[in-house]
């Protein structure tokens, strides 16, 4: 009788073995443009080509772990939000071997990463509308990305990832306007977002936006995820 060994080795030996990566589109946000987080590639093949922060997944380590582990070493932050966005499984989509890869985005604060790491390994933030081309598929990764953000801010409130701790109603509409590449009417997003329930007014103001000012807003902690709120925008 076949020992147990023996058995998972014939059954998973007559199988090919693939390596398993994760590709992280780190999406900022600054003076009313989506910014894109790039590094040059360090290594054959494509040395020196423009590519997203990414790295293989480890034995002792899901997806997940690994998309954090990268994030993490790439930014200096814990805790950021991040959801996987799909699995790019193309034979062909690296020359050197077979490589699956799991893409997710991120929403970092562009005032809390550390400078120093991003300098470290030759990072630049690329206004998204203005992004070199970039190497195997990751160009349809940032476009899926993007897609899966859009998605994600039109059924729930993005800010807080994105903006500072207060932040106008016009702040907000930019940051939409920013995401879904086209205008919003004003008057319509104010009466949206003011609807939901989810923002608190401050008492301070920001003068440089009119004669009158703009109050800041807040988010309420409490209650938000739990909240229904519907579509916001529609894709």
């Amino acid at each position: 009788m076949e020992s147990t060994n023996e058995f998972l080795s014939e059954m998973y030996g007559a199988h090919p073995k693939h390596y398993v990566a994760v590709d992280c589109v780190i999406f900022g946000y600054n003076n009313g443009e989506l910014k894109l987080l790039l590094y040059p590639r360090s290594f054959e093949p494509s040395k020196g080509n423009w590519s997203l922060p990414g790295g293989f997944v480890q034995n002792y380590e899901s997806s997940d772990q690994a998309a954090i582990r990268i994030l993490k070493k790439t930014t200096g932050l814990d805790n950021i939000f991040m959801e996987q966005v799909a699995a790019f499984t193309e034979p062909e989509r690296e020359r050197s071997a077979r490589v699956i890869s799991l893409a997710y985005y991120a929403l970092v604060r562009l005032d809390k990463y550390d400078d120093n790491l991003l300098k470290e390994h030759g990072a630049t933030w690329y206004a998204l509308t203005d992004m070199p081309d970039l190497i195997f598929d990751h160009n349809e990764m940032v476009a899926k990305a993007l897609a899966k953000l859009q998605y994600t801010a039109g059924y729930q409130l993005v800010g807080s990832e994105l903006l500072p701790e207060l932040f106008t109603l016009t702040q907000l509409r930019r940051l939409y306007e920013a995401i879904f590449q086209r205008e919003l009417d004003p008057g319509n997003f104010r009466k949206k977002i003011l609807s939901l329930g989810i923002l608190k007014k401050s008492n301070k103001k920001d003068s440089t936006e009119s004669k009158k000012g703009a109050y800041y807003y807040c988010y309420h902690q409490e209650g938000i995820d739990e909240k229904e709120i519907g579509r916001i925008i529609k894709v």
